[in-house]
């Protein structure tokens, strides 16, 4: 039977730790190496609900993008939702593990993945970093050569912006999309950048793309796109990281399973986007 030590070996080739920024905490958030997984979820957050009901489920181990600790822990309370999902873990012996930044930066992760989604082509990294040699086979269908922080690429045939966002909405199954710029702007150069990306928003404008898709834009961040005549798809901080799930669902399937046909890897279907349309 695998244990939690194995299905971090595997998750180390899929999204290598080195790879995180260094004010990320990836990796074995609760729990031991040397307990053993026989059913195990992949979801985008350990919030109370994922792991109350993972608990519920017989749950071994649950794979997340976002960590479940990344600040020091200063108290742990019982009486507060999320003290009580972490003593229930504890309890029912359900290991948490995060791979996030490293998930985002390598190739075939998050960023791909969402790329991949809009077909587009010539890859690369929006902000490069050298590539990692412990790299392992990519997350999704396809992935990229490119490291580093969101990815560009080329469209193969021009979009107007409106154009971009229905297929981004179809693509996504979201009607949540937020549009800054000209709808009938043509764009065929795209940068974009999974979760959070407004810290790039001036990187973006410098750059030689048309559009840029990210999420948890502020309004100052769109007002400079607005006014250097460019655009955004601000498809929120949920959707362009969910869509991530099951691809690494099917990845760790294909490596879990040449070993341990017993073991179950199953996507959480709990999780919705917090935000809602009235």
């Amino acid at each position: 039977m695998l244990e939690v030590g194995d299905i971090i070996g595997y998750m180390e080739k899929i999204a290598p730790r080195a790879l995180a920024e260094t004010w990320d905490n990836v990796g074995l958030q609760v729990g031991s190496r040397h307990w053993p997984v026989r059913l195990m979820w992949v979801a985008l957050d350990p919030d109370p609900r994922v792991i109350d009901a993972a608990v519920r489920a017989g749950v071994d181990l649950i794979i997340t993008h976002h960590p479940l600790i990344m600040d020091p822990l200063k108290r742990i309370d019982l009486d507060t939702p999320g003290g009580a999902a972490l003593a229930a873990a504890i309890e029912h012996r359900v290991a948490i593990f995060s791979a996030h930044t490293n998930f985002d930066a390598v190739s075939g992760g998050t960023n791909d993945i969402l790329a991949r989604c809009l077909g587009l082509d010539e890859l690369e990294a929006f902000i490069p970093r050298a590539a990692h040699t412990g790299a392992g086979p990519p997350a999704g269908e396809a992935g990229s050569s490119a490291v580093g922080i969101g990815r560009k690429g080329r469209l193969a045939a021009p979009h107007s912006l409106a154009e971009l966002g229905a297929r981004l909405k179809a693509a996504l199954a979201t009607d949540q999309i937020r549009m800054v710029g000209d709808a009938a702007l043509e764009v065929q150069q795209v940068a974009l950048c999974t979760g959070s990306g407004g810290s790039l928003v001036n990187h973006f404008i410098s750059s030689e793309a048309q559009a840029y898709i990210t999420g948890d834009v502020k309004y100052h961040q769109a007002r400079e796109i607005e006014i250097a005549g460019k655009g955004l798809l601000d498809i929120g901080h949920f959707a362009s990281e969910h869509l991530a799930v099951e691809p690494l669902v099917k990845r760790l399937q294909e490596l879990v399973t040449r070993r341990d046909e017993d073991l179950r890897i199953e996507a959480c279907r709990l999780e919705q986007d917090p935000f809602d349309n009235l």
